[in-house]
């Protein structure tokens, strides 16, 4: 569920800062009568839903519905050209003449870390996303743990678990997902969460051990064998990392390699984390 806004700028940042991703539709050409002047703007979301107008009616509808072929493909720019003379389906629109051309580009988070855990690996591999290019999201539900002081540069969220699932945290094709929580129930306790929703990537800190006993249980529990089989576990390239500073650059080198559709099986087929 969205918020209600008034402003469309206001609605892209908050968007934004939850990871989201949307289409900024302005009008930038007019010709004889049209609903709106040229500047006006739109912004539609992923589920179809507006902030703002280019003019209502026919139109509106046509670009909105150009708009999600845009968020779906993820494709950057289009230029919107809809004469409103003479088609029956604008019905006073087209008795009014005029045509009107839209501008619209794609806005939206670039790839993000979504960390889960605030610890000394979530801390470090807060910075090492950042210095990637990646966008950081993370998550703890203490409050001396997940602060912006402790992360700079990364969108915090503290707040109980389900809370993070809310809508909080976008997860879509460009969420690399990393779970390194306090504990390993807690690490249970998310990626039972995780089930269904979108990822490029689900990583889980932990022995093989750790690996093989949480699956167990959660496969006990009803979760996916398919799912639990999607998560790396464990996590990060072999690189003998020890420090978090460490595993958190053999994690962040294993998301790149997923990004980059390197033989991430192969890169991981031997050594240690």
């Amino acid at each position: 569920m969205y918020k209600a806004y008034n402003n469309v700028f206001e609605a892209i940042h908050e968007a934004l800062q939850a990871g989201d991703q949307g289409v900024l539709c302005t009008l930038v050409e007019e010709a004889g009568s049209t609903p709106r002047s040229r500047g006006a703007r739109m912004w539609v979301r992923p589920d179809g839903s507006i902030v703002g107008t280019v003019g209502g009616g026919v139109l509106e509808h046509r670009v909105i519905a150009r708009a999600l072929e845009m968020i779906a493909s993820r494709e950057e720019v289009s230029y919107f050209k809809e004469s409103l003379e003479g088609d029956p389906a604008f019905g006073d629109e087209a008795i009014c003449g005029g045509a009107a051309g839209v501008f619209m580009e794609y806005i939206g988070q670039q790839k993000k870390v979504v960390i889960f855990g605030g610890g000394h690996v979530g801390r470090a591999l807060a910075l090492v996303a950042v210095a990637s290019g990646f966008g950081a999201v993370v998550w703890d539900e203490r409050d001396e743990f997940a602060n912006a002081e402790r992360f700079p540069g990364a969108v915090v969220h503290c707040c109980p678990l389900e809370g993070a699932f809310d809508g909080r945290i976008a997860f879509d094709e460009a969420t690399f997902v990393v779970i390194v929580t306090r504990g390993h129930v807690l690490d249970g306790d998310v990626a039972r969460l995780l089930e269904g929703k979108k990822a490029a990537y689900r990583g889980m800190i932990g022995s093989r051990k750790k690996a093989s006993a949480l699956k167990k249980a959660l496969l006990a529990e009803g979760v996916g064998s398919a799912y639990l089989d999607s998560i790396f576990s464990p996590i990060g390239l072999p690189i003998n990392a020890e420090t978090p500073e460490e595993i958190a650059l053999s994690v962040m080198a294993e998301i790149v390699a997923v990004d980059r559709g390197a033989d991430v099986k192969g890169l991981r087929s031997h050594g240690k984390v």
